[in-house]
Order: C-alpha cells, then structure tokens, then sequence
C-alpha cells in the first residue's frame, strides 16, 4: 500500500474517532451542568470540557469566555477549532474522498452520510434539545462507520492503518478525560467520595460509555479508584487504555507480518503495553494518576509519531 492511502486511512479514522469522543464530552458537560450546584460544583464544566480535548490553549487565544454557549459553538461547530466536530468530519471526508477506492461503498455512505447531515445543525448553543440531538446523531453517525468497517473491510492492511488510527485516538481521549478529572471536575475542599464526587465520576463513566460496565463489573457505588482501574487497567473495557493497546499491538503485528519486518512502531506500542499489564492500582495511585497519565499520553504521542515515521512518511 502506498504510505499516502495509509495515512489517509489511519487519519480517516481518528478523525471520525476524535468526533465521537469530544461529543461524549460536551455531552457529559451539558449533563453536569444542568444540575443544581449542590451537585454540580463550583468548578466551570464547560472549560473542563475544552480541557480533555486538548485544545484549552487555543480556546483561551481567541478570548473567549468558558460559557455554554462559546464552548458548544467552538466543540461543535467552530471553524476556528480544527478538532470541532464540524471540523474533524469534514477532513475525514475529504481523507475519504482521497482513498474511495480503499473503502467499501457502505464505509464511504456513512462518513459522507454523516458530513451532509450536519446542514440540519447550524446553530445549538441555548437549545438544548437540538444540541442533544446533535450528540445523538455524531455518536451514531461514528457508531456507523466502525461498524461498517468491521462488518465490510478485508482484514488486510487497510484495515489494520484505519484500526490503528482509531485505537491511538481513542487511547488519548480517554487518558485526557480521566487525567482532567482530577485537576479542574472537582473542587479542593470537596472530599473524594462525597455527593459531588459520585455525580461527577458517574458523567466521566457515561462519557466513555462505561457507566453499565462499571456496574457490572464491580456491583458497587461509583468509587473514583475502581473508575481508574476500570479506565485504565480493566483490558475488557473497549475503551481502556489497557483494551486499546491490546488491539494497538494487534494490528501493529499483522503490519509486521504483511511488510515483513518490525520497527520503532511495535517496540514503543509494545512497551506502553507491557507496563499496562504490570502495573497494579497501588502503583498507579502511589505514584500519582496525574503523572501516569501524563506519561501514558506523552508514550500514545511518541507512538503516532513512530507509526508515521515507520509506515506513513
């Protein structure tokens, strides 16, 4: 395959992926901020929501304020923003009319499908319902895609470059809202497993779709350490950093397999995995979530970069 139709695949899918995830943060957002302040907090969830997508520094350049409506507008819609949801599906789109032929018709019906259907949202800040309908419809549209490419796609190379793109995005989403959890969701004074902690560890679990797992596997009240492992560790989480660099290292070994060779690539994704499987929540904890975390995004950029370098440049 050439190196160009790999990286518009592999950037198809993160585009795609990173649109579903910054709606299933503004959508816990808009959940928390709806309710009273005794539940809700102090803090502005609103500029919590702009943190876990990483784009809190070129949010604050165009100075703006962190009310509803300005962080609705710059997620959603913004031109301004290049990971709006607006923005990350119109380049999925055209990295997807770049490789037609790479895709299945049903694969390219749903990511043009779903770039067409956003004429019907142009303005949502103020209408609640239209913004939820909005969330609905970008969660669903992505839900089509990676459906359409597990039920339709070869298991070849193709798939393995737009699976990696997925599972990398996914990985530092998730990493990012666990991380932002810690430092802007809850006030200093507000002890860890109160009411106000519950509500907000329970929209971080619906925000990654894992508030129905979290149940399952633990059959008790919402506990931010068993959040983190859960998040982290629990490899039976599809959205788990641990789940997500099981596939990550999957994938990364069929590419060894088609090329024949390993690289940088599989060593890094390796690595990253490994300390995934050896670490435990004590460790984790005693030496802080925040540095882990860090750590883990700064590994998840250190392998987007070897990927490119290794098969994409």
């Amino acid at each position: 395959m050439l190196s160009r139709t790999a990286d518009n695949l592999f950037w198809l899918a993160r585009y795609v992926e990173r649109a579903e995830n910054t709606a299933r943060i503004v959508d816990a957002a808009n959940r928390l901020a709806a309710m009273p302040i005794a539940y809700a907090g102090e803090s502005n969830e609103w500029e919590s929501a702009v943190a876990a997508t990483g784009t809190l520094g070129l949010f604050k350049s165009l100075g703006k304020e962190a009310t509803a409506e300005n962080v609705v507008e710059f997620l959603a819609l913004s031109p301004e923003n290049p990971s709006s949801i607006r923005s990350c599906l119109e380049r999925a789109r055209v990295n997807a009319r770049t490789v037609r032929t790479a895709l299945t018709g049903e694969m390219w019906e749903a990511i043009n499908g779903a770039w067409l259907g956003l004429r019907d949202f142009d303005r949502l800040a103020g209408d609640r319902l239209k913004l939820n309908a909005f969330l609905t419809y970008v969660k669903e549209a992505s839900l089509r895609f990676d459906g359409s490419a597990y039920r339709t796609m070869l298991r070849n190379d193709a798939f393995f470059f737009s699976g990696l793109g997925s599972f990398i995005e996914r990985a530092d989403n998730t990493a990012r809202i666990l991380d932002v959890k810690y430092h802007l969701l809850l006030p200093e004074h507000e002890s860890v497993g109160g009411g106000l902690d519950f509500f907000q560890w329970s929209s971080i679990l619906r925000s990654v779709s894992a508030n129905t797992a979290y149940h399952w596997v633990y059959r008790e009240s919402v506990k931010p350490w068993l959040v983190a492992d859960l998040l982290v560790l629990n490899e039976q989480l599809p959205r788990s950093l641990s789940a997500c660099y099981a596939r990550i290292c999957e994938f990364l070994d069929e590419l060894s397999l088609a090329y024949g060779r390993q690289g940088p690539a599989q060593r890094v994704a390796r690595s990253t995995r490994n300390r995934l499987q050896n670490a435990t929540l004590e460790e984790v904890f005693q030496g802080g979530l925040h540095e882990f975390l860090t750590e883990l995004i700064g590994e998840n950029t250190r392998l987007g970069q070897a990927i490119t370098d290794q098969y994409l440049a």
